[in-house]
């Protein structure tokens, strides 16, 4: 008799799709909003701001890369994932909203340290990177949101 593998979807329609959806919708606008970022720096130009005036400082600080990696392509991995599994996830795929909950969770902590350094450290603010901390917070909120909703099933 052939023992057939457990499925990796989870068929419980209880799970909060809906937020996993929203989760990736919202990860879409961080990503496009990282992608402008990382290909201006690539490309060399200076991101101009329209409603804070301290991009300019902020992106070319010695805090906008990490070894030579522009945080903003770290950014946009970390949106495509966040993408990625929300959308896994939202099909009911194990242990993709757990994987979530622990990537959303890192760049919650990397959000509030970069917005950090920009208000005591750096002392100007980029509205492209406080975009960015919003949409991390919103991710965060849509995630704590799953969590309180699968507790209390």
């Amino acid at each position: 008799m052939a023992v057939t593998p457990e499925l990796t979807t989870n068929p419980n329609p209880s799970r909060p799709a809906i937020l996993y959806a929203a989760a990736a919708v919202v990860s879409l606008v961080g990503l496009a909003d990282a992608i402008y970022l990382t290909v201006e720096h690539l490309s060399g130009r200076s991101v101009k701001c329209t409603i804070v005036s301290g991009c300019s400082e902020v992106l070319s600080s010695q805090y906008a890369t990490v070894g030579g990696v522009s945080l903003a392509l770290v950014g946009a991995i970390a949106y495509f994932v966040v993408f990625s599994l929300a959308t896994l996830a939202a099909f009911g795929y194990k242990g993709s909203g757990k994987l979530l909950t622990f990537v959303v969770a890192l760049m919650f902590v990397t959000s509030l340290w970069l917005v950090y350094l920009q208000a005591f450290v750096i002392k100007a603010f980029c509205q492209f990177c406080l975009l960015s901390a919003l949409v991390t917070f919103a991710l965060t909120g849509l995630v704590v949101a799953i969590l309180l909703r699968e507790r209390t099933r």
